[in-house]
């Protein structure tokens, strides 16, 4: 697997030198694994790299100061690889990635870009999570206002992309059950998909994260700074609710845990994949959702303490929110 790039006399060092090496490693690993398919065709290397040259043409990225200190990491086992990147851009205040190789054909990957609190501008999260044969996939514009009751937020983002959404939903259709707190981080447009690995649906997911990241780039590019300092106060706080929503409650902390430990995972998680949640915001994740609260002051664990799952797609292609209520 190798992916082709142009260097640029603009382009950051550290993003040459991620691209080169992406470059360099996709031939050997396809033939280290040609003995196994699944474990080929579930490669999301070629999704990282195309993001990286896609963002590239429209911004000027540059090397985040995080990429110091979290660049790889070895699992204590010593059998699975972490790799991590890290960039920032005059509208982007961090776009990082996770990639996870581990034995068995296990592969993950987080990849997220998160804009500058001078912009609303929705959050692209890419979560994606294989073992053995199976794959389970979250691909969305992450809403910075909560969709089911800000439609003026709604509109502006997300009228336009339900076509986007129509083209893959029916191919990748809805993975099961998803609790209410979890869905007001999600949009109209969220692929919530579980399926076992093929080489057609690995494309069709390839294509789905082409054009969900072209259209984010898109709504970047239009994007104007906000002015009033109210306005990036609520932007600031929205995202700092989302990432404390994240650190506490993201199921890939289980397997962060087991790889690396308590202490890195913690770290990984709090001041790399959430980096903000310690900086952009005071409020502690009771300030956000005192429902989680337990009787002697602790976070409760569950990932649902109220509300209802949803069994089926609550939106309709309109990104119209169809489900009777949240309780």
């Amino acid at each position: 697997m190798a992916f082709s790039f142009k260097e640029s006399p603009l382009m950051d060092s550290s993003l040459q030198k991620f691209l080169s090496f992406e470059f360099r490693i996709g031939a050997p690993l396809m033939s280290r694994r040609r003995h196994s398919m699944k474990v080929a065709v579930i490669s999301y290397q070629k999704f990282v790299s195309f993001a990286l040259e896609e963002t590239q043409r429209r911004t000027h990225l540059i090397s985040s100061p995080l990429q110091e200190n979290f660049s790889s990491l070895k699992s204590m086992d010593g059998q699975t690889e972490l790799r991590m990147l890290s960039f920032q851009a005059p509208k982007i205040r961090l776009l990082r990635g996770l990639n996870i190789e581990g034995s068995e054909g296990m592969q993950v990957m987080d990849f997220a870009a998160l804009p500058e609190p001078e912009f609303d501008l929705p959050i692209f999260c890419a979560n994606f999570f294989t073992a053995s044969s199976m794959n389970i996939i979250v691909l969305d514009l992450n809403p910075l206002y909560d969709v089911i009751y800000h439609g003026d937020y709604k509109q502006k983002y997300y009228e336009r992309l339900m076509p986007i959404a129509a083209k893959y939903t029916e191919v990748l259709p809805w993975g099961g059950k998803l609790t209410a707190e979890s869905l007001r981080f999600f949009s109209p447009i969220v692929i919530w998909t579980k399926f076992t690995s093929s080489q057609y649906k690995h494309d069709i997911l390839y294509s789905a994260f082409m054009d969900y990241y072209k259209a984010w780039l898109e709504l970047m590019d239009q994007a104007t700074e906000e002015t009033d300092a109210s306005q990036i106060i609520c932007n600031r706080e929205a995202q700092h609710k989302y990432l404390t929503w994240r650190a506490e409650k993201d199921p890939g902390h289980k397997i962060l845990k087991k790889l690396i430990g308590e202490t890195l995972a913690e770290d990984l998680v709090r001041s790399f994949l959430f980096n903000g949640v310690n900086t952009l915001g005071s409020k502690t994740f009771l300030d956000h959702f005192p429902e989680y609260r337990c009787e002697d002051g602790s976070v409760n664990a569950k990932r649902s303490v109220i509300g209802k799952s949803f069994e089926t797609r609550p939106w309709d292609t309109r990104g119209e929110f169809i489900a009777t209520d949240l309780c």
